[in-house]
């Protein structure tokens, strides 16, 4: 084995590790320092992105949420519970993984999201994007405002 392998199946292991806790937690963890993150629970503007008001039957907006991740390319739900959802979204060339967390407050009628990238510094936007593009699918399909 060589020390990328190495590297990568610490980081994988680490990863999970957090992943769980943040399911376990109900609340979304907190983004680095690094701009490749978004996060409707940021208390900095470079990182905040708004969370989505529920609008309609919460199982209604939550199948919603469900079926718009499952739909974007290369993406793929590892973990659910019945407040969150984790995906993770990997990249056409590099084959670098995001994760996707969604978590609902039910009583405030909203979905907190975070979107984050696992490795490098800058994201070129692509976390704040995939957030959007999705906002823009459940505005349509009429489940958040």
């Amino acid at each position: 084995m060589n020390i990328n392998t190495i590297f990568y199946l610490i980081f994988m292991t680490f990863g999970t590790i957090t992943v769980s806790h943040a399911a376990e937690q109900k609340t979304l963890l907190a983004c680095p320092n690094s701009p490749n993150c978004v996060s409707s629970l940021a208390t900095d503007k470079a990182h905040f992105i708004a969370p989505f008001k529920i609008v309609g039957a919460i199982d209604t907006a939550s199948l919603a949420v469900k079926n718009a991740l499952l739909n974007q390319p290369r993406t793929v739900i590892t973990q659910e519970t019945e407040n969150t959802l984790h995906a993770e979204a990997t990249s056409l060339i590099f084959r670098f993984v995001d994760d996707v967390d969604v978590l609902l407050d039910s009583e405030a009628r909203l979905f907190h999201i975070r979107s984050a990238s696992r490795v490098g510094y800058g994201d070129f936007g692509v976390n704040r994007k995939r957030v959007e593009k999705l906002r823009l699918q459940l505005k349509a399909a009429g489940v958040i405002e």
